[in-house]
Formats: C-alpha cells, structure tokens, sequence
C-alpha cells in the first residue's frame, strides 16, 4: 500500500468512528440535536469535522468535512458549526489531543449552575480528571476566534472544561477513547448528584484512592473494551452500520 493510499485508509477509518461515536452519544443521551465530535488527521495540516447541520443521530462518514486550521473546508459539502474555533483553538493549543467532544450534557450543565458546590472526582474511572476539571466562565457560543483562545486557556493541560451554563469540552488521544471519556464523565457526575440528592454529603476519591487507582490503571485496554462494548451494542440497536465493524480503536 503506498503512502497515500495508507493515509486515505486512516482517514477513511477516523470518518467511520467520528460518525459512529456521534450516533452512540446521541443514544446515550450526551449529544442531541448539537454539539460534535472532532479529530486530527494524520499526514494531513487539518481535522475531520461534521457540517452544522447533519443529524448527529445520523450521521454518516462520507458527510464530514476535512477542514484546516484557519477554518478552511478542504474536503466536503456544507458549513462547518459555528462554534468551529473551540475545536481549532483546542488543537493549535494543545498538540497532544487527538480528538475533541463539544456537548451540552445536561449534568456538567448543571454542577456550573449551583452556587458553592463542585463536581469532585467520585467513581473510580474520574481518575482521568485528577489534574482538575475548571469551569470557563464565558456562557455563549464560542463562535469566535478570542472567545476559543480563551477557552482553551481555561483547558489548560486538563482534559475536561466546564462551560458555564452552556455544556463541556472533552478531549483525548482517540475517538474511542473520547467516547469512552464522555460516558464516564456522566457517570460521575451523575454519582454525586445522586448523593447530592439524597441529602448527604459528597464525599470525593482521596488522594490516597486515586493513586491506587492509578496503579492498576490499563486504559488502553480499558478503551478497547468499553470501545467493542457499545460499537455492538450499536450495531445491535440498528444504530451502527455493521460494515462499520471493522473499526478499530487507535
């Protein structure tokens, strides 16, 4: 397979888990009918995203576009979202993230929106976001270049942002493990406002705790596991094409 053929088969695979982490999100209720999923190409200047308006419940591989790093539709038919800076500024700043989740999931919604009480680290897969989980204080879209620099400044070296009273921004190594990330960042959240609801106190994963966590950790394996979990279970619910089996986690 010569060089070109091997970088169109990568990109080919990247468009194929970008379009079936999309539709997985959307049936575990953390996209809807906005937010998306992004993530660099390699050998290329430039990432795979989807069109503005495509159903994320839909949405199929050949839709997304390759756009560069000024915003630039190289490949594709269609406007990218609106909110396409908070992906690029994300990239540029932080050359170790692979794929990026901008979402607006109703729990990390509401931990920006109750005065005094954090989101701690409950469940032991929130390990991932031991370096901290800060919340950017800006509420609107983040439509424009400053508005996305400043958010990724928020980022920072985290993996996880808050976005007052708008949603989150995930990012990771891998579009599985993205999709891996997301579902354990809503489990964790959802742990503590169960404790929060049931009037007792939260009480968070030591230090101790997630250093022992962290001894045992195996995300690789992890993200392979939970990765061939809900691409069956997708393809079980009609959800995911099963000509798209062959994805594999990076």
């Amino acid at each position: 397979m010569s060089v070109s053929d091997s970088m169109s088969a990568a990109k080919d695979r990247l468009a194929r888990e970008v379009a079936a982490v999309s539709r997985l999100l959307v049936s575990e209720g953390i996209l809807d009918y906005s937010g998306h999923v992004s993530t660099r190409v390699p050998g290329r200047d430039a990432f795979l995203i989807q069109t503005g308006l495509d159903s994320r419940a839909e949405l199929r591989p050949e839709r997304l576009l390759l756009v560069d790093y000024d915003g630039n539709v190289l490949e594709g038919s269609g406007k990218p979202p609106a909110e396409l800076p908070l992906h690029i500024e994300v990239f540029k700043a932080r050359p170790d993230v692979q794929a990026v989740l901008h979402c607006h999931m109703e729990l990390a919604i509401a931990f920006t929106m109750m005065k005094g009480v954090k989101l701690h680290l409950m469940r032991a897969r929130a390990v991932r976001w031991e370096s901290g989980i800060p919340m950017h204080p800006d509420p609107s879209h983040i439509k424009l270049t400053e508005q996305a620099e400043a958010l990724a400044r928020t980022l920072g070296p985290h993996h996880a942002v808050l976005m007052r009273a708008h949603g989150l921004t995930l990012v990771a190594e891998s579009v599985p493990a993205l999709l891996v990330d997301a579902i354990h960042f809503q489990e964790n959240a959802t742990a503590m406002m169960q404790v929060l609801q049931s009037g007792a106190e939260p009480e968070p994963l030591t230090e101790e705790e997630l250093v022992q966590i962290n001894l045992h950790e195996m995300r690789e394996f992890h993200v392979g596991k939970l990765w061939n979990y809900y691409m069956r279970k997708g393809m079980g619910a009609a959800l995911v094409p099963p000509e798209w089996e062959l994805v594999q986690a990076s």
